[in-house]
């Protein structure tokens, strides 16, 4: 990515927002008070973000969109009446990292005229799609052998339909009286990762989201979330939109060049199609070490069994819900700074980048690792949020954290609602616990913050619901 490109993002996007202001210390927290939900609102809006053929797709590494299966979209709600707005929106992409992230809740920001900390953004995490980070984009350019990133020109004019779908929205608000929150046990489908483990307790082989080697299969299921969680608005007793999360990594088979929104997507949009006066709404949970590798063999057969085991977990979480008027509403964040893992040495990932024979992953990676380093000494914090709706609460995370975080944010409300986002700003890639860094394995390998993460994000999430 040309440096002038680069430079337009930052201006355009950091001097814009108010999460620009770099916090000194570790956590920085914005109290907000409920207010009355009296004259709440709700906007609903989606647009098309489908890379054009011929875009890098997963940051580069693996084949680029030759073909479109599905289209992707962008689909999200926008609460008036609490305050300034609030805007809750999920990308059928593989990730917005650090500058990305920030264009977009600043463009989203701005359309609904709030403020880029009163928007949260999430990736569903699909890997035949677009991966985007301005900081390594412009680090990969410098080595003209490697793949762009992805396509500036593409990703400003996604921004541009985000403003204009905000734009449209907006008249066409509704009120929102009652709001419900219920789930689903979803079968077969999520499993534990790190499972195969030597005497040391160190990983040996992942299981990922596809599996064929009986060994791996035949291990247990391991720990998951085996809940799929909705939230839902509702004007007097209609539903207008609906709120699905669930802790897996969202791919059945990729690599093979063909734009999918893979069996998450296709499973939301069956239920679009269901109730089509209803925003559905799909977000990624707690999936980092989560995929549906015990389940899925990655031929087209699986994903269609998956698209349908997820399809009914949301028919049977839409089935438990029992709207009740809704009294107050709060919006909180928290900024949260993460130190970089002692690990990433910058000469030696610049050195990983230059010109070699090995594979493109293995050249692209580093210049993640490295804008994660840069934006660790700018000090950049990442911004989380959680929206309380009465005793319902929707927590808005970043990256792909360990599913040991999902569950012990529910611990923390025993008997209420606490529907987990994660996939926010993508920049630190994976989260593991402190406990699981020994341990190695590709998660490991690919947390580009420190192991005492563990400890600030569990704080964060504290402060959240507290």
């Amino acid at each position: 990515m040309p440096t002038v490109t680069r430079r337009r993002f930052l201006q355009t996007t950091i001097a814009a927002s108010t999460a620009g202001a770099l916090a000194p210390s570790l956590l920085r927290s914005a109290e907000a008070a409920a207010t009355s939900a009296r004259n709440l609102r709700l906007a609903s809006f989606r647009f098309d973000v489908t890379p054009p053929m011929g875009h890098s797709l997963c940051g580069g590494w693996i084949k680029s969109a030759t073909a479109v299966d599905d289209p992707l979209e962008a689909i999200g709600l926008i609460l008036l009446g609490a305050g300034a707005p609030i805007v809750l929106c999920t990308v059928d992409w593989t990730g917005l990292l650090n500058e990305a992230h920030l264009a977009w809740r600043t463009a989203l920001a701005s359309a609904a005229g709030t403020t880029p900390d009163r928007v949260a953004v999430h990736c569903v995490h699909q890997h035949n799609a677009p991966l985007v980070c301005p900081a390594a984009a412009a680090l990969a350019s410098r080595h003209p052998d490697l793949p762009r990133i992805f396509d500036a020109e593409f990703f400003s004019r996604c921004l541009a339909s985000a403003r204009a779908a905000i734009t449209a929205a907006l008249p066409r608000a509704r009120p929102v009286t009652h709001v419900a929150s219920g789930s689903a046990r979803i079968a077969e489908v999520a499993s534990n990762r790190r499972l195969d483990r030597g005497p040391d307790g160190r990983i040996r082989t992942m299981r990922g989201s596809k599996c064929t080697d009986p060994a791996l299969l035949a291990l247990p299921e391991g720990l998951v979330d085996p809940l799929l969680r909705t939230i839902a608005f509702y004007d007097g007793a209609e539903k207008i939109a609906a709120c699905h999360t669930y802790a897996t990594h969202p791919m059945s088979y990729y690599g093979d060049g063909r734009v999918s929104s893979d069996f998450c997507g296709l499973a939301r949009k069956q239920r679009q199609r269901d109730e089509p006066a209803c925003t559905h709404l799909y977000f990624t949970g707690c999936a980092g070490n989560i995929a549906a590798g015990k389940y899925n063999d990655g031929t087209p057969a699986a994903r269609a069994r998956l698209t349908e085991r997820i399809y009914r977990g949301l028919v049977a979480a839409d089935a438990t819900l029992r709207p009740a008027p809704l009294s107050r509403v709060a919006w909180r964040t928290t900024e949260l700074q993460l130190a970089p893992n002692p690990v990433l040495g910058p000469d030696a990932l610049r050195e990983l980048l230059a010109p070699r024979t090995d594979a493109l992953a293995l050249r692209l990676r580093p210049a993640f690792k490295l804008a994660l380093l840069e934006r660790c000494a700018r000090r950049t914090p990442f911004v989380l949020g959680a929206l309380h709706l009465d005793d319902h609460v929707f927590l808005s995370l970043p990256a792909e954290p360990f599913v040991e975080f999902q569950l012990h944010a529910q611990s923390l409300r025993p008997g209420r609602t606490v529907a987990v986002a994660a996939y926010g700003d993508g920049g630190p890639w994976y989260i593991p616990t402190q406990a699981e860094f020994p341990a190695g394995g590709y998660e490991v390998d690919f947390a580009f913050c420190a192991p005492e993460s563990d400890e600030r994000l569990r704080a964060a999430i504290a402060t959240l619901l507290a």
